[in-house]
């Protein structure tokens, strides 16, 4: 078999694992937006500060400790101690369910009824008061995040056991991982949505709010769990991009790439962020493959939003989501 043909079938390989982690972070818009209409732009915000939130209870870290210093003159940096990876992740969710449940009784409980544009603007400044939090809590610093999942780049697929026609596949052990986790995660917001009482509340919720309240549920209280769990899934996301690219303030630009998964998935449709994450990253890996070398490269940085831009004048609501007709 000629070595293109292997490298290609390589490049598709590792273009399905990347796709899964654009995937995490555009989950999170999807619970948020389906449940509320809301397209929550601090989301890629939320992963960076679960991240740095995560990383600082690990290392002991004091939170605001540069602004306690700063009035009060101290040099207190560290409690003295180190927390286990398990008792941080879950301290972390912790975290994450406070903001969700502040972000609803301080901002969007006053929003409501208001025009989409209106909740948008909402949602940009809170990413970036979430981002001056962060900064202010855990410092500016890159920081190593390193729970125990396995990394390095191997020779996964050995050439003369697995490999085809004597060839081996090089894959992220990071990247399987992440595949792992997402089909898992996929699989769990599914039967929650599907047999559950509060998924099925959920899912009235995003039907019609009206008719959610005149049965009995409440709105706030979904709303929380909506930002709750996409709270968790952002904690998700910011462990797998900060294990592999360091927790970073770009890391809260991963929500920049979410968005051509969402125009090609749909905005309500959780198998179509899975689905449009695989087409972005399998298509920009192999387009950088194929393409990049005859115009100078670096395609991977335009592909995703030409993509986008090719679905939204074809196919609007993107391949899962649902055609709004509107009658005058």
């Amino acid at each position: 078999m000629p070595d293109q043909l292997i490298f290609a079938m390589e490049v598709t390989l590792n273009g399905l694992m990347a796709g899964v982690l654009y995937a995490l972070v555009a989950l999170g818009f999807v619970l948020i937006y389906k449940a509320s209409g809301i397209f929550n732009y601090a989301q890629g915000v939320m992963a960076l500060f679960a991240a740095m939130t995560l990383v600082g209870i690990m290392e002991g870290q004091v939170p605001f400790s540069h602004l306690i210093n700063a009035l009060f003159g101290g040099h207190i940096t560290h409690f003295g101690w180190t927390v286990p990876s398990l008792v941080a992740i879950l301290m972390t969710v912790a975290v994450m369910v406070l903001l969700a449940w502040l972000v609803q009784v301080l901002v969007m409980k006053h929003l409501v009824g208001q025009e989409p544009i209106i909740l948008f603007m909402a949602t940009i400044g809170l990413a970036y008061f979430l981002e001056g939090v962060a900064d202010l809590m855990w410092g500016s610093e890159i920081k190593t995040l390193d729970v125990g999942l396995p990394q390095g780049i191997n020779l996964w697929i050995d050439e003369t056991t697995f490999g085809i026609f004597g060839y081996g596949f090089f894959i992220d052990n990071l990247d399987i991982v992440a595949t792992v986790i997402a089909a898992l995660l996929v699989t769990g917001l599914v039967l929650f949505s599907q047999y559950t009482k509060q998924g099925r509340a959920m899912r009235a919720v995003a039907d019609d709010h009206q008719a959610a309240l005149s049965v009995g549920i409440s709105l706030n209280f979904i709303w929380v769990l909506v930002w709750s769990v996409a709270g968790f899934v952002a904690l998700v996301a910011g462990i797998m991009w900060g294990t592999k690219s360091g927790v970073q303030f770009s890391l809260s630009l991963i929500a920049l790439k979410a968005l051509p998964v969402l125009m090609l998935g749909g905005f309500t449709s959780i198998p179509g962020a899975i689905v449009g994450g695989l087409i972005i990253g399998v298509g920009e890996k192999l387009f950088e493959f194929l393409i990049g070398p005859m115009v100078g490269g670096a395609t991977e940085n335009w592909f995703a939003y030409v993509l986008a831009l090719i679905f939204l004048v074809f196919r609007p609501q993107g391949l899962f989501g649902e055609k709004i007709i509107e009658r005058v």
